[in-house]
């Protein structure tokens, strides 16, 4: 291989890891959202914790305030933002693979 290929290569594998890092950092973003009040990220930890509630509980937000919220309720919305941020993420990162 010569030195121009090599070049062209570790660019490309460079380019592709900056890319995907900002895509992680956009979709990260897209993962927060109001409700009832406080400010919530979407995500694992937040959907586990509300899976083991039932009915009006008190939990905390991103900023450490806590906010009374139906468990069941607030589960379907913050099941179905994960979910469609997820699949958009999903679906830029096969486009950044292809093109890759």
């Amino acid at each position: 291989m010569d030195t121009d290929n090599l070049i062209t290569y570790g660019r490309a594998r460079f380019d592709h890891a900056a890319t995907k890092r900002l895509l992680k950092e956009k979709y990260q973003a897209k993962f927060i959202f109001a409700h009832s009040g406080g400010m919530w990220q979407a995500g694992p930890e937040l959907l586990t914790t509300l899976k083991c509630c039932s009915g009006a509980v008190v939990i905390l937000d991103l900023y450490q305030t806590p906010v009374k919220i139906n468990a069941e309720e607030f589960y379907e919305q913050v099941l179905q933002r994960w979910q469609e941020q997820l699949n958009a993420w999903l679906v830029e990162y096969e486009q950044l693979n292809q093109n890759r």
